[in-house]
């Protein structure tokens, strides 16, 4: 099959393939990550939805236990450095952030740096930061706080971490503060694939945490060669060893873009005839199953030649298994946010703004993607990534900068859709339809 001329230089996904950064210092995450595949649990999965335990993870001990504690949320308070009798006196400044597990670099034995961007952040600023990993899932969040934010209340929160469709779900609500953008000067640094997201066109309400892609993970082994096409995974010769994923607008979206429909752009008839063709598809046995968590590990054993997977699954499974492939489609791919927004009512609103200033920092978001490892929304933050491990004389820490699943060139960003707000009819219909043909 011929090379998209719009792919990333093959040798970059070569290298990708190859550059597994397997460090003592980041050795306790990969042990992790690995036993979270052997047990058929996904990466990104665990860190949006196996947070129950809420920990903020500062040393090895912890991170190797998290597969098996259970508990309630956890909150961390943390007390700036730089804060000073004289705040004290008047009462130090505060910010509450409510965000995904394993969402932060952590700082210390399992980090490159010896302190946290949070660390560093309230010594800058003398803020007290209260950093809560308690987003388990959006439905989950959405439920926790809906009577108080109906009823018009303050949450407690001075920034949530929220996916795209349920970002639109709070501003369509009215349950989202606007951003000062004259106290964020920072979001000038806000890639330009992220800039404009339809539900959210000038960036008025969110600014984006981390990115992901949705596409195809395959082994080409398996496919018997190299794919190309969204529509690949349709090709009779890999009948049953196919999986699609049970996360709806992630499905939904891919098949669109195999029949040449917008999912930015979509209308209801053309995501039922979307709806049809995956239908057919499970009818003629084409579709083995649909996955959440255990994708990852049925793609990993070698039970599935292919699956609809994001982009973060496929960098950890191929510590283990170099031979699995990211594919992105000729006819393009899926991109999704987990999206900083300062719920209605919040206390601590300046603050708030000051955090995603700091964080869209450069050299800030680059010494938090050295550990996240999704798709950085700040420009700039890949050369510092390199300029860093070049003055740590760190080869390894240089090299995730060299990583086109973590920062992709302008080329594949050209490709990415990010799938359109629904309303309320709409999402039950689809919901519905969705939970019909999956069999959920």
């Amino acid at each position: 099959m011929t090379a998209d001329p719009g792919m990333p230089d093959p040798s970059v996904e070569e290298a990708h393939m190859t550059n597994k950064r397997p460090s003592q210092r980041r050795g306790n995450r990969d042990a992790l990550m690995r036993e979270l595949s052997r047990q058929g649990i996904d990466r990104r999965e665990f860190l949006r939805k196996a947070g129950g335990t809420g920990l903020f993870l500062i040393g090895g001990p912890a991170l190797l236990a998290a597969c098996g504690v259970e508990g309630s949320e956890t909150a961390t308070t943390l007390a700036g450095a730089g804060a000073t009798a004289t705040t004290a006196a008047s009462g130090p400044k505060k910010l509450v952030i409510a965000n995904w597990p394993f969402y932060i670099d952590p700082g210390g034995d399992d980090s490159y740096f010896e302190t946290s961007s949070l660390d560093d952040f309230m010594a800058e600023t003398g803020i007290e930061l209260e950093y809560i990993e308690e987003v388990n899932d959006n439905d989950g969040f959405f439920g926790k706080y809906q009577a108080p934010l109906s009823a018009g209340e303050n949450i407690g929160r001075d920034i949530a971490v929220l996916t795209d469709w349920m970002a639109a779900r709070f501003i369509q609500l009215g349950w989202v503060d606007e951003i000062n953008k004259a106290n964020v000067p920072n979001a000038a640094n806000l890639v330009d694939a992220l800039k404009s997201p339809g539900f959210d066109p000038d960036r008025t309400f969110t600014l984006p945490w981390q990115s992901g892609f949705t596409a195809i993970g395959y082994n080409p082994a398996l496919t018997g060669g190299e794919l190309s096409s969204i529509n690949d995974i349709f090709d009779p010769a890999i009948s049953g060893s196919v999986s699609l994923l049970t996360e709806m607008r992630d499905t939904l979206g891919l098949v669109m873009l195999g029949m040449g429909i917008d999912p930015a752009t979509f209308t209801m008839d053309e995501a039922r005839q979307a709806m049809d063709k995956i239908q057919e598809n499970v009818d003629n046995g084409q579709i083995r199953q649909f996955l959440g968590n255990d994708y990852t590990g049925e793609l990993a054993s070698g039970n599935l030649a292919a699956a609809f997977a994001w982009s973060g699954d496929i960098i950890q499974l191929q510590i283990d298994n170099p031979d699995l492939q990211f594919l992105i489609p000729e006819e393009g791919l899926m991109l999704w946010s987990d999206n900083m927004l300062i719920p209605k009512g919040a206390t601590n609103k300046a603050e708030a703004e000051a955090f995603m200033n700091y964080v869209y920092d450069p050299v800030v978001a680059a010494k938090i993607e050295s550990w996240v490892n999704y798709i950085c929304p700040v420009a700039g933050a890949q050369e510092a990534l390199r300029q860093l491990g070049t003055e740590m004389d760190d080869e390894e820490l240089a090299g995730i900068a060299d990583d086109p699943l973590i920062f992709p060139d302008e080329a594949t960003l050209a490709k990415t859709h990010i799938f359109r707000d629904l309303s309320e009819e709409e999402e039950i219909e689809l919901n519905e339809l969705f939970a019909a043909v999956t069999g959920g």
